[in-house]
C-alpha cells in the first residue's frame, strides 16, 4: 500500500490544533506540493490555526470550530459528504480527531506509530508512520511524506505573513536596534517561567546589550498579567504589546525581532519557522523533541535534572514526549543560566 507508486490525485490532513503542530505540518505540505504539484490537498484545521497559515497558497482548508459542539461536526460531516480522498494524513492523537477521522473516506489511512500513539489512535490508520527513537518532533512530522515515497530531509516552512502586518511591525519597532521580544506564556501553566526571572534577563538585555525589549502575547488575562508582572519588576523600558496586535501582526513582530525568548509554546515554533532565533526555555518539556528546530542550540534545557528530581528516573527511561508539568520545575531554568546564553548569542 505505502509507498505510493504514483501520484495521488488528493490528500486530505487531518490536524487541528495547536499553533506549533500546525507550524510543523506546513512542511508537510510543502513536501507534498515540492514532489507533487499537481495533487490536490485538503487540510481539516483548527480556526486560530487557519489564521496562522493565512497566505498559504494551494491548499484547501475546512475549519473544524473545536468549541463548536456537535454542531461543528455536522458542518464537516456535511462538507464532506460524498467526497473521497486517496490518503489521509491522520496526524493527530486525541481522540477528538481520532473520531473526525471517520468521517474522511480514503483508502490509505496513514497515522502515527504505536510508540507516539495515543486515545487509541492506531484503531483509526490503516499504516504507520515510521518508528524512530528520540526523534524530534519535526521531523517526526515529516515521517508523512516519507511514508508517501517523498524523500525529504530538511523542513520548508514559507510561511507567509502579510505585507501589512509587516508594516505595522515596522511602526512598533522601528529603526536597526537589535531586538528582544518575550512572549512569556504557554498556556500549559506549568511550563511558564517566574516574572521576576523574565525582567532579569530583560534588564540585562537593555542595560548591557543594548537591545530593545518587546514583550508579546495574546489577550487572555494569563498573558495580560504575566506581561504586567514582568514590566512592574523592570529598571529598564520596555514595550509592552501584549493583547493588542493580531495573530498576523504577531508573526510581523516575531519576525522583525533579532532574538525571541520563550518558553514551550506556540511562538517559539512560529518564530524558528520564520528565520529568527529562538532562546527556548525547557525543563516541563525537551527540547530535543519540541525545542525551536532551527535554535537547538541556544535552548536552555533542564529537562534531564528534572526527570531525575521529579520522576526518579533518567530522561531516556521515560515515554518519549512525557511532560513534567510540575509545581516549581521551571525553576530549574535561573536567570543566570539564561542571561549567558543571551550573551552568547549577542557577542557571536
Amino acid at each position: 500500500m505505502l509507498p505510493l507508486d504514483h501520484q495521488p490525485e488528493s490528500v486530505c490532513i487531518l490536524r487541528l490544533s495547536a499553533l506549533g503542530d500546525a507550524t510543523h505540518t506546513l512542511p508537510v505540505v510543502r513536501a507534498i506540493q515540492d514532489r507533487w504539484p499537481g495533487t490536490r490537498i485538503t487540510w481539516i484545521i483548527g480556526k486560530l490555526e487557519r489564521r496562522l497559515v493565512d497566505g498559504v497558497e494551494g491548499v484547501e482548508f475546512i475549519v473544524f470550530d473545536k468549541r463548536g459542539g456537535w454542531a461543528a461536526v455536522s458542518a464537516l460531516r456535511d462538507t464532506l459528504r460524498g467526497r473521497r480522498f486517496d490518503v489521509l494524513l491522520h496526524m493527530q492523537v486525541a481522540a477528538r480527531a481520532n473520531l473526525l477521522s471517520r468521517l474522511v473516506d480514503a483508502p490509505i489511512r496513514l497515522g502515527w506509530d504505536r510508540g507516539r500513539s495515543r486515545d487509541f489512535h492506531h484503531w483509526f490508520s490503516n499504516c504507520q508512520v515510521a518508528s524512530v527513537p528520540f526523534q524530534h518532533q519535526v521531523q517526526g512530522f515529516l515521517e508523512f511524506p516519507r511514508a508517501l515515497g517523498i524523500a525529504v530531509e530538511a523542513p520548508r516552512w514559507d510561511l507567509p505573513v502579510a505585507a501589512t502586518a509587516q508594516a505595522w511591525a515596522g511602526e512598533q519597532l522601528p529603526g536597526e536596534q537589535p531586538t528582544l521580544l518575550i512572549s512569556p506564556c504557554s498556556s500549559h501553566v506549568l511550563r511558564n517561567w517566574r516574572p521576576e526571572y523574565y525582567a532579569a534577563v530583560a534588564d540585562h538585555a537593555g542595560a548591557k546589550l543594548g537591545m530593545r525589549v518587546v514583550l508579546s502575547g495574546g489577550p487572555s488575562d494569563l498573558e495580560r498579567g504575566t506581561a504586567q508582572a514582568i514590566e512592574t519588576r523592570m529598571q529598564e523600558p520596555c514595550l509592552n504589546l501584549v493583547g493588542k496586535d493580531t495573530l498576523e501582526q504577531s508573526k510581523a513582530l516575531l519576525q522583525r525581532a533579532d532574538l525571541v525568548l520563550t518558553p514551550d509554546a506556540g511562538p517559539a515554533h512560529i518564530a524558528s519557522a520564520l528565520g529568527t532565533a529562538v532562546l527556548g526555555l525547557y525543563a516541563a518539556t525537551w527540547s530535543r523533541r519540541s525545542g525551536p528546530w532551527t535554535s537547538l542550540e541556544l535552548c536552555v534545557d533542564r529537562y534531564e535534572e528534572a526527570a531525575r528530581k521529579f520522576r526518579g528516573k533518567e530522561a531516556t527511561e521515560l515515554r518519549w514526549g512525557h511532560r513534567i508539568e510540575e509545581p516549581g520545575v521551571m525553576d530549574l531554568v535561573q536567570p543566570a543560566d539564561v542571561i549567558e546564553c543571551l550573551d552568547s548569542f549577542a557577542n557571536r
